[in-house]
């Protein structure tokens, strides 16, 4: 399998934990308040986290895959702009082509705003840089959530597993 390849249905794992996690958010009492809540003061509340999870994947893709994915640096406003972003994120992965990303091993340049610079193979970019920033974003939203009291757990993060169950001998 292509890192491509897995990095491509790693994402649509994700985004797809992402949209069940908010889906459950719109059931919870504090409705649309829970999306300024956050872990700690110095952190992003849960609108942001879920926007970098989105702009994550979108950067992975325009970076590797030329995806042309706009990112959508606006506020989350809504439970329910939140899941439309996530449809969208989801449909791009869906349709991105791994022939449009680099060969392994090419170079992937980029510079983050503090002036950081870092080269590295394409490869690498996935696993050491992009995934990672994923699943930071990702599981900080889930906590934010856990914090404020929705009852989700660990098959609420790893939901996509289920396609793997095995079904109980006879």
């Amino acid at each position: 399998m292509s890192y491509a390849t897995a990095a491509l249905a790693t994402y649509a794992n994700m985004l797809g934990t992402l949209d069940h996690l908010v889906a459950k958010a719109e059931g919870h009492e504090k409705g649309e308040a829970l999306l300024q809540s956050r872990l700690a003061e110095d952190m992003f509340p849960l609108h942001t986290q879920i926007r970098f999870t989105i702009d994550q994947v979108a950067t992975a893709l325009n970076r590797l895959g030329n995806a042309g994915f706009a990112a959508d640096d606006s506020d989350i406003t809504s439970l329910a702009d939140a899941r439309a972003r996530i449809a969208a994120a989801r449909d791009v992965v869906a349709n991105t082509d791994t022939a449009t990303w680099p060969a392994s091993g090419d170079t992937v340049e980029f510079t983050l705003p503090n002036g950081m610079a870092f080269a590295m193979q394409a490869h690498e970019y996935c696993r050491d840089w992009a995934t990672p920033q994923v699943y930071f974003h990702l599981m900080a939203a889930y906590a934010i959530l856990r914090a404020e009291g929705l009852a989700i757990g660990k098959a609420d993060y790893l939901g996509y597993m289920m396609k793997y169950l095995k079904q109980p001998a006879g």
